[in-house]
């Protein structure tokens, strides 16, 4: 069979089908390529490894296991993982690890996530390219030159451990009851919310009354897809929010490092508002303690809410924007040392966590927030809602760049003065004036598909709603 892995290895992960596209050949010998590019240029002594409920998992993880060990390498299996389980592990450990996952992709794709110690990404300009490269050597070239001692092959677990870290982070054993439904869409949320939340890491009972949804795991997801961002995927949730008069509603994706959140009503909230709300608690937290405000760094993606620099600069702490996609923003965290990171697809990094995202560790946020108070989610959280958006629309076209430069003429005939930058795409900036309130778009290529990605808000419904309709018109064309 002749593998192709210029179609498998992504920009930030590993991601194919199983077993056309992935298959423990490939994996074999991504694990070798992982081993020499990483942990031995690290002087690691051996890779954490970790893996969802995928029912290919356990076997690939063997199969990267052996790979890793040829190169000298010891393995350390933390086994049924979610991925920010992994990223305790490395971070605790201090080993670079190796997360088998694909997120909210269906069942018959698998993948593999890898980080450094401590952690740290390993996106295409941080090690991926090169581990490809070699990979694809040793496929087509076959296993010679590996006759070194093997490592050796232990296992370890971390779930008790990673639990308590997330308790000691956000306490909420002094908030007031509440009752929450989650769903976990059974992905690995089924094994870490009991662990967290509950007593199944035999910690302390939480004033929390969980309405447990699809916890059984099982990668073939049988209720629904694993992707809250579709919203399809949150209407059993939100029903149930409403049937159980619960006071919130939380939903995980496949690999739980994702949380979405609804509030009593069941109507989603916004993950930017989560991340302006979350960034407020972080920037209180560090002045409380000591920190200037004006010393402390919130980073946020190119295309949250306009809110989210608003209120991180009202709290006297400095918006840092980046591009989308967690290895920017990791890399972005680690040079202005940010205390938090929150992206509009419901990634939210923590400095406390070595700048890595959890969404177990936002949910607890979120809880805190509202045990805090007597008032209800939606209260709680509309002060950090301001602004309508379109959310992400996708349209298919034959040439994104001729599409944008069509886009930007336009734009610039049609409000002339508007700001323009290309940090990531293209965003369009109107701030607002007399004649026509605050707007803005982002216009960008997909990766991996003939799409372009467009994210309009606007300071009122009816403005957002005809910038929408007249960038698409143009999109379109």
């Amino acid at each position: 069979m002749t593998h192709d892995l210029a179609q498998l290895v992504k920009a930030y992960d590993v991601r194919g089908t199983v077993p056309d596209q992935i298959d423990v050949d490939v994996v074999w010998a991504l694990g070798a390529a992982f081993a020499e590019v990483v942990a031995e240029a690290e002087g690691a002594r051996a890779v954490v490894v970790g893996h969802d409920m995928r029912p290919s998992s356990p076997e690939l993880v063997r199969a990267l296991a052996a790979g890793i060990t040829a190169r000298g390498i010891d393995v350390i299996t933390i086994g049924l993982a979610s991925t920010d389980g992994l990223y305790y592990a490395s971070g605790a450990l201090g080993l670079p690890g190796a997360m088998f996952t694909a997120s909210h992709n269906p069942a018959q794709y698998n993948g593999i996530k890898l980080c450094r110690a401590g952690a740290r990404p390993v996106g295409q300009d941080s090690g991926l390219a090169a581990i490809r490269e070699l990979a694809q050597r040793h496929l087509d070239e076959g296993r010679s030159g590996f006759d070194r001692t093997p490592g050796s092959v232990t296992e370890r677990d971390v779930l008790a451990d990673y639990a308590g870290f997330l308790r000691g982070l956000v306490d909420l054993s002094a908030i007031r009851p509440l009752t929450v439904v989650v769903d976990a869409a059974n992905g690995m949320g089924g094994l870490t919310v009991p662990a967290v939340l509950g007593t199944g890491a035999g910690l302390p009972a939480l004033p929390l009354s969980i309405e447990e949804m699809y916890f059984e795991l099982d990668g073939t997801f049988p209720n629904h897809e694993a992707n809250p961002l579709d919203p399809r995927n949150l209407v059993d949730l939100q029903a149930a929010v409403r049937e159980h008069g619960a006071d919130i509603g939380i939903a995980f994706d496949g690999d739980a490092d994702r949380c979405f959140v609804v509030d009593e009503h069941g109507d989603p909230v916004s993950p930017s508002a989560i991340t302006a709300m979350i960034a407020a608690r972080e920037v209180a937290k560090e002045v409380a303690a000591g920190s200037p405000a004006g010393d402390i760094a919130i980073v946020h993606n190119a295309i949250t809410s306009a809110a989210v620099p608003e209120i991180i600069a009202e709290s006297g702490a400095r918006p840092v924007r980046t591009r989308v996609g967690h290895s920017f923003v990791k890399a972005t965290m680690s040079e202005h040392e940010a205390v938090f990171g929150g992206e509009h697809s419901a990634h939210y990094y923590f400095r406390d966590f070595w700048f890595a995202d959890t969404g177990m560790l936002a949910a607890m946020h979120v809880l805190a927030a509202l045990g805090e108070t007597e008032q209800p989610l939606s209260s709680v959280m509309a002060p950090y809602d301001r602004y309508p958006a379109s959310g992400e629309i996708n349209s298919t076209v034959d040439d994104a760049v001729a599409v944008t430069d069509r886009v930007r003429a336009w734009v610039q005939e049609r409000t002339p003065g508007v700001e323009i930058d290309e940090l990531d795409g293209m965003t369009v900036t109107h701030d607002g004036d007399a004649g026509e309130p605050m707007w803005w778009f982002n216009l960008r290529p997909s990766n991996t598909e003939p799409l372009l990605r467009l994210n309009v808000e606007a300071a009122d419904d009816a403005t957002m709603a005809r910038v929408r309709d007249e960038v698409l018109t143009q999109v379109r064309a």
